[in-house]
Order: C-alpha cells, then sequence, then structure tokens
C-alpha cells in the first residue's frame, strides 16, 4: 500500500521533496515550535545549525578523536569472549565473508 503513504517520497511531487531535503531534517526535529524558538541556544550558535563535534574547538576535537573510542562506555570487557564474537559476526556481516559456523 505504499502508493496512498503520504510519507513516502515517491509519491510527492518533485518540487516538494526538494524543499523537504533542503532543510536538511530540520523540519523532523522540529518538535512543534516556532523556528525563532527553535534556533535559541545558549552555546552561540544560534541559527548555524552546528552543534556537537562539528562546532566544536578543532583542538577539542583532535583530542576527543585522539581517544579512538575508549571514552565510550562500551558494554563489553576488554577481550572477553562475548567482544570477539561481536566483532567477529561486524567484519563478517560489513565485508560478507564467510562464516566459519
Amino acid at each position: 500500500m505504499a502508493s496512498n503513504n503520504p510519507g513516502n517520497f515517491a509519491n510527492r511531487p518533485k518540487e516538494e521533496v526538494r524543499e523537504i531535503a533542503s532543510k536538511g531534517g530540520k523540519a523532523s526535529h522540529s518538535g512543534g515550535g516556532t523556528q525563532s524558538a527553535n534556533n535559541n541556544s545558549s552555546s552561540g550558535n544560534s541559527g548555524t545549525g552546528n552543534q556537537g563535534f562539528a562546532s566544536m574547538d578543532p583542538d577539542k576535537q583532535r583530542e576527543i578523536a585522539s581517544k579512538g573510542g575508549k571514552a565510550s562506555s562500551g558494554s563489553f570487557e576488554p577481550g572477553s569472549e562475548r567482544a570477539r564474537e561481536a566483532g567477529r559476526k561486524g567484519g563478517l556481516a560489513s565485508h560478507g565473508g564467510d562464516s566459519e559456523e
């Protein structure tokens, strides 16, 4: 029933799809408020669209990136059997390798 789904971009006029795409997801994250209310922020980046890592100072970005995920809480103990198995499965899935199961 995709032909009746208004959320399906294939069913919308190209101009409307381009307009939605040009907003870059901002329309879907608006929370129902006005545009001016949503752009207010205490970080000084009001209206720029840069948030999080992209808006950080380059030195701060390098500091975080140099940790290579070590700052992440993670859910495995380093070197655990569960971690090895998850890594093996992830590698097989991403590289299309043959499994030895």
